[in-house]
């Protein structure tokens, strides 16, 4: 059964992490690459640079930082594919660089794919 985990960037790779997705447009500061331990980097399904900026990681922006994200993933559906495919081959880990662990993009990404996804087969949030 596959599985969408979350993760800080910055925390060291586990083999249970399965395949490691990075959802953020910019690169994390200061990790270095070959330390980071990234199967994939899906810039393209981040927020947009826009959207970003506006949110801030402002809690009080937490609620309409979400619906307006997953708008703009409903859009860009494409952008979703390589990580729907790791999905189906396994577990993937979602990787951000936001010090705030309950609202930052990959949580809305993970809530967007369990709600799309056939029958909401994808767990661990």
């Amino acid at each position: 059964m596959s599985m969408i985990r979350l993760k800080r960037v910055y925390d060291p790779p586990e083999t249970a992490d399965g395949a490691r997705v990075l959802v953020d447009r910019l690169w994390p500061r200061g990790l270095a690459r070959a330390r980071a331990g990234i199967d994939l980097w899906l810039k393209d399904a981040a927020p947009s640079t826009a959207l970003r900026q506006w949110f801030g990681h402002r809690p009080e922006r937490w609620e309409e930082f979400s619906r307006r994200y997953e708008a703009e993933l409903a859009e860009n559906e494409a952008a979703l594919s390589p990580l729907r495919e790791r999905l189906a081959r396994g577990t993937v880990t979602l990787l951000f660089a936001a010090h705030d662990a309950e609202r930052n993009n990959a949580v809305v990404v993970a809530h967007f794919l369990n709600r799309s996804s056939h029958g909401g087969r994808h767990r661990e949030i």
